[in-house]
């Protein structure tokens, strides 16, 4: 994967850069841990200015963040709430929206803030937020500072480690999939819960 990102970074920069990280955004299989670490490299080598690469990457961290963000809002959540009724929706049951709505309305400023810092949630997190109707300037506004932050870690890490700047994804892929782990079983609980509640009814 390192080559063809590599491709992008040199042949548009800080450009580059930004459009990759809104790529991940909308597809969590392109890592953020090896795009910004070697943006943090090159810019160490003076291929790349820090100060541009920062803020493309950030750019492109919110865009990707609103667009998922418009889904969600287009999906709403009276629609969700109605969706639950239907026999083929597995994922939830009405509670259950009914529940994360609530929790959203009172957290979801913190769960948008946090949430951007890790991997594979910092992506979908943009749809509850949607759903729930968070102000779009306060989604905006945690959307960039939460990005802001794990952007210039990780190009710091690439500037800091040089040469080594592909080790860091190393040391985060066991995270990122203990965190898809999670949200595979999740899934499964969800859906286990939802079939079984049905079939008591019927």
């Amino acid at each position: 994967m390192a080559d063809w990102v590599f491709g992008i970074v040199d042949r548009l920069g800080a450009v580059g850069v930004g459009l990759l990280i809104l790529l991940e955004n909308l597809i969590p299989p392109i890592p953020s841990e090896v795009i910004l670490p070697l943006a943090g490299f090159r810019a160490r080598t003076g291929a790349l200015s820090v100060l541009t690469v920062w803020p493309a990457a950030t750019a492109g961290s919110v865009l990707g963040a609103l667009v998922l963000y418009g889904l969600g809002a287009w999906l709403g959540y009276d629609r969700l709430h109605r969706l639950a009724d239907r026999r083929w929706f597995v994922l939830a049951s009405r509670k259950d929206i009914e529940r994360g709505h609530q929790l959203f309305e009172r957290h979801g400023g913190k769960v948008v803030l946090l949430a951007r810092c890790v991997p594979l949630v910092r992506s979908i997190v943009s749809i509850p937020a949607g759903v729930s109707g968070m102000p779009l300037g306060r989604f905006v506004l945690l959307t960039a500072i939460g990005s802001g932050v794990w952007n210039a870690v990780f190009i710091g890490l690439g500037w800091v480690l040089g040469e080594n700047w592909d080790h860091v994804e190393g040391w985060l892929g066991p995270i990122g999939y203990v965190v898809l782990g999670l949200l595979v079983v999740g899934l499964v609980i969800l859906v286990v819960r939802r079939i079984r509640a049905r079939a008591l009814v019927s």
